[in-house]
């Protein structure tokens, strides 16, 4: 599921995915470190982890014969990015409602 403004957000839409998402965050895994704490298999994690890297969230880097997963920094910023963005809107949209609502209170 992409969302209309931001294709990183909808990869975190399922839980799995936003599992995996946090354990990267706090360091790298191979797809069969990931499968060993979560309750699916290592082709569920794969197919996550695809998700993830084409959403541009997550890199990946050859260590002997497995590959290694962590967070994408560049991807975590679009994300951050785009979430402070809708962040900033909402907090102007909530002052124009207040300020609205206190000149309504002001008149006599």
């Amino acid at each position: 599921m992409v969302t209309y403004g931001d294709p990183q957000l909808g990869a975190l839409g399922d839980p799995t995915r936003r599992a995996i998402f946090e354990l990267l965050a706090r360091q790298s895994f191979s797809v069969a470190e990931l499968a060993d704490q979560l309750p699916v298999s290592r082709p569920a994690v794969s197919q996550h982890l695809r998700v993830l890297k084409d959403r541009g969230l997550v890199i990946s880097h050859p260590e002997g014969n497995r590959r290694v997963y962590r967070l994408n920094p560049d991807g975590v910023d679009a994300l951050r990015t785009y979430l402070d963005q809708v962040w900033e809107e909402a907090l102007r949209s909530f002052q124009k409602l207040a300020e609205t609502d206190q000149s309504i209170e002001e008149e006599p």
